[in-house]
């Protein structure tokens, strides 16, 4: 990826999020907390953690597309303009033109019943960015750039004719034709198999490189997320424990949650038995006074039960753990 330059792209600032309880109290619940980060030109970043800690909500913070009745606090910004203060009209070029999505399970996402160069068309022709021969002359040119053979015979097939490889290939195409400057991607791989995972995100690197695109990389797997990011987050509990650069982050983790992560996955280099991570994940609206993690965590202390940490500087990154620079020795010899 390319080096990050000092503008970001997608700029997120303690922001929160709380969704309505639909229940006799009214009360709400908060499923994001104090999330900071940021995307550049050129840059790739991950955000990885188990399921519930927050990830994909941000992502639907970030294009405003959260549940009926929820509250967003902070600040997102993109190109130097606030997110949650754009008009109708504005929202809709953004959502339209210059940040695009792509979701985890692509057959949830296309229609049976439409052919996939109807599918892949249909946004910038109704836009008006490009007629319908434009746009098609456009798709097949994406296709071959994705690595699809005979593309014009694929256009004119339907979503139930593909396999998951290529259904996630004519997402990514769709996500690339309005040319985005950001493109988020939620869990664009879980549903395949580990060889076409590679081959999707290798082409999905690629042609973030080569245009220069800011990519949000929401995923569970961070060994994957490591290859392919410039940037590491690790959520939990709606909330970012680390952040910082990618191979350093996997290499030598700062805070407990990840190391727990890395040592929970499964190697085919080694045969010894997965460490799993007691107890459960919790929500936001779970978590206490405390660290988030402190329920699960094995070094936490009576101050991690009842005071939160904040964020600051440890080893190149942003840590929130009050024992980070102690634990050190003993986080590495966990994923060792």
């Amino acid at each position: 990826m390319n080096e990050r330059v000092n503008e970001p792209l997608l700029d997120i600032e303690n922001l929160g999020v709380e969704l309505p309880r639909h229940d006799r109290r009214g009360a709400r619940r908060t499923v994001i907390q104090g999330v900071t980060l940021s995307v550049a030109p050129g840059e790739a970043v991950g955000v990885v953690g188990e399921s519930g800690s927050g990830k994909s909500m941000t992502a639907r913070a970030v294009l405003r597309l959260l549940p009926a009745g929820a509250t967003v606090t902070g600040h997102i910004g993109f190109q130097g303009r606030s997110v949650l203060g754009l008009s109708r009209r504005e929202l809709a070029d953004y959502r339209s033109r210059r940040v695009s999505m792509i979701y985890q399970d692509p057959r949830a996402h296309t229609n049976p019943l439409r052919t996939i160069a109807d599918f892949l068309t249909e946004g910038v022709v109704a836009c008006g960015d490009m007629s319908r021969d434009e746009a098609a002359e456009a798709g097949c040119a994406l296709l071959r750039d994705v690595g699809v053979s005979d593309p014009e015979r694929r256009m004119t097939q339907y979503p139930h004719q593909l396999s998951g490889g290529l259904l996630q290939r004519m997402m990514i195409v769709m996500a690339l034709l309005p040319s985005p400057d950001l493109v988020l991607a939620d869990e664009p791989t879980t549903a395949l198999d580990v060889t076409v995972q590679s081959e999707v995100m290798a082409i999905l690197a690629e042609q973030i490189r080569e245009r220069s695109l800011g990519l949000l990389f929401i995923t569970h797997d961070l060994d994957l997320a490591a290859a392919v990011t410039d940037t590491l987050a690790v959520m939990y509990a709606g909330t970012i424990v680390e952040i910082g650069p990618a191979a350093a982050v996997y290499a030598g983790p700062a805070h407990p949650y990840t190391a727990a992560l890395l040592a929970s996955r499964p190697s085919p280099f080694s045969v010894k038995r997965i460490a799993a991570i007691p107890g459960r994940p919790i929500a936001a609206f779970e978590a206490g006074d405390g660290c988030v993690f402190a329920a699960r965590c094995p070094y936490a202390t009576d101050q991690c039960r009842t005071q939160r940490p904040l964020a600051r500087p440890v080893a190149g990154r942003s840590v929130a753990c009050h024992r980070a620079e102690d634990l050190e020795s003993a986080l590495r010899a966990m994923v060792s």
